[in-house]
């Protein structure tokens, strides 16, 4: 590994690598991009697509993030985004879960749809986004629905959960595997102009505040519907979320809500003992 890092360092433009010398390396030393990143980080080199993170992370955070493991729990509205932002960040182990296909009715909003792939597994489509955006991320796919019995195998080695799920009684066994197993996870959902978002820390369980009968399958989206603004704007603030929290930096979102209205750009921020309770006829619901 010695050769390595000599030929990084030699390649290096100041404390930058470009991509065309980590494509190089990775081809001279027969190994993954994934590797030469994670060298050239710990040489204190940041690759030359992250320099715009530079004022917000430090090379070391950023090797923190290469190091992190997140499960995108639906690969859809949300999960799309998820998938797309988490990847340039620069996160470097996504296991992505959904079983589904696309659809024609994707098109309106999902990142990863369009008409060449109808009918492509979604964990395909993440697979193949990744490898053009974003090669040194790792990417496994997983084409199963959640379950609590599949739970624990899906989150081995997790650092963080993001939902991005579309059922209630789903959204609610995420949370208590998660409880269980002490991982922090990111709760989101959609609606028309609206959406929530919401953090469980370990030793938390947020699934009473969100859905306290937990009778509901779908939430308000099966009649407002998702336009191809409210998953994004959603997603981004849980991949914000996800990188504090794997980072350890700032205020997360546990022990409150965040509303979003964007018909008339409202933001409502408040503890889980003074904020509306949702529920089937509530604004945010499953996307």
């Amino acid at each position: 590994m010695e050769d390595l890092r000599v030929n990084l360092l030699t390649h290096a433009q100041g404390d930058l690598l470009p991509w065309a010398a980590q494509v190089a390396a990775a081809k001279r030393f027969q190994l993954r991009l994934g590797q030469v990143e994670e060298a050239a980080l710990e040489l204190g080199l940041m690759p030359s697509r992250y320099q715009r993170n530079r004022q917000t992370l430090s090379v070391s955070e950023q090797l923190k993030l290469f190091r992190s493991r997140v499960v995108i729990l639906g690969v859809g509205g949300l999960g799309g985004y998820l998938v797309e932002e988490l990847a340039r960040l620069g996160t470097g182990t996504l296991v992505v879960v959904d079983p589904d296909t696309f659809e024609e009715h994707n098109l309106n909003r999902q990142i990863l749809a369009s008409p060449a792939n109808l009918g492509v597994p979604k964990v395909d489509a993440a697979v193949e986004r990744v490898g053009i955006v974003n090669p040194a991320v790792r990417v496994i796919p997983v084409r199963a629905t959640f379950s609590r019995e599949n739970g624990g195998d899906l989150f081995s080695g997790a650092d963080a959960v993001v939902d991005a799920l579309d059922t209630v009684t789903a959204r609610m066994e995420l949370a208590h595997a998660c409880r269980d197993m002490g991982i922090p996870m990111v709760h989101g959902a959609i609606a028309g102009w609206y959406g929530q978002m919401a953090t469980q820390m370990p030793g938390e369980d947020i699934s009473r505040h969100i859905y306290p009968s937990g009778k509901e399958q779908r939430g308000v989206e099966t009649r407002l519907g998702n336009p191809a603004f409210t998953p994004a704007v959603v997603a981004s603030l849980q991949v914000a979320e996800v990188c504090k929290i794997l980072l350890g930096q700032g205020r997360c979102l546990n022990g409150r809500m965040l509303f979003l209205n964007l018909l008339d750009m409202e933001f409502l921020d408040m503890e889980f003992d003074e904020a509306p309770i949702a529920s089937g006829a509530a604004p945010g619901d499953p996307g």
